[in-house]
């Protein structure tokens, strides 16, 4: 039963049955384009308006310090520019129209299934519950009207959970003195990638990789040939199962029931959002 899982356990299922639809707005062209529609120049325009249109127009420093792993200068390509184009409001209208739209087409004939209704309403009341200190990210979002149409609730709700992790995510890297940019080092070497191979880290300087790598070797995370050592795995596995634990606080609400039920109706849309890669 779901009652018998440790907090942690049971955060990490469900990050792993709603992480797949709050990944839509990163990998779908639905919500790309309905933002891009706004007179956005690129991807990275509408990546930084809409993830960041909840917490209103806020200096770019600000942006960079709650959204923790890009470079130095990223964040400030784009914030404020983004707000002379248009404002958070009409950026997250037009996010939520292109979510909801890439969901309803990756589910199919399972968007108007009575367990989308169901999954929305009781992740919802999971993702609104959760106190808010120390969550910028989280907050911003709850100040937000939820939907009411079932396909764009769902998402909305996996957004919420999502940057309520991810809230979480910064304290327990911030808690090991782990910067931005080692962490995602960090989650390359400990899937046996080449750090200047990951994603976000691939297109910077060969200097600032150089940096990044130093200090790593300086905490013993990887050794000299970049590999990661058992210091830096059990490390990441820490910060992981830290994550897990501060995330479980919106589920504390649900009843053994209530989550036996959020289980069951997410896992068919899950499966079927993950099989498409969120796109």
């Amino acid at each position: 039963m779901t009652e018998t899982k440790p907090s942690g356990t049971l955060a990490r299922r469900f990050y792993g049955l709603t992480e797949p639809i709050a990944m839509v707005p990163y990998a779908a062209p639905e919500p790309t384009a309905e933002v891009m529609a706004l007179g956005y120049r690129n991807y990275w325009d509408t990546y930084f308006a809409g993830r960041a249109a909840p917490l209103g127009q806020c200096p770019a420093e600000v942006v960079h310090a709650i959204f923790y792993n890009f470079a130095d200068g990223e964040v400030a390509r784009h914030i404020p520019h983004v707000w002379e184009i248009a404002t958070p409001e009409a950026v997250l209208a037009a996010r939520e129209r292109g979510c909801a739209a890439a969901v309803r087409r990756i589910l199919a004939d399972l968007a108007d299934s009575p367990g989308v209704s169901r999954a929305a309403g009781l992740a919802t009341k999971a993702a609104t519950s959760a106190p808010t200190e120390g969550r910028p990210m989280y907050a911003g979002l709850r100040t937000l009207p939820i939907p009411g149409e079932p396909v764009a609730r769902l998402w909305h709700s996996a957004n919420l959970l999502r940057e309520h992790r991810g809230d979480g995510h910064v304290a327990a890297l911030v808690s090991e003195g782990i910067g931005g940019l080692e962490s995602h080092a960090l989650s390359a070497v400990y899937q046996g990638m080449p750090a200047e191979k990951f994603g976000r880290l691939h297109h910077l300087p060969a200097a600032t990789l150089a940096a990044v790598a130093d200090r790593m070797r300086d905490r013993g995370f990887i050794d000299d040939a970049g590999r990661i050592t058992g210091t830096g795995r059990k490390t990441r596995e820490r910060i992981e199962a830290r994550t897990d634990d501060l995330a479980a606080p919106p589920y504390d609400i649900l009843t053994a029931a209530e989550l036996d039920q959020l289980t069951t109706d997410l896992e068919p849309l899950a499966a079927a959002m993950a099989a498409a890669g969120s796109e």
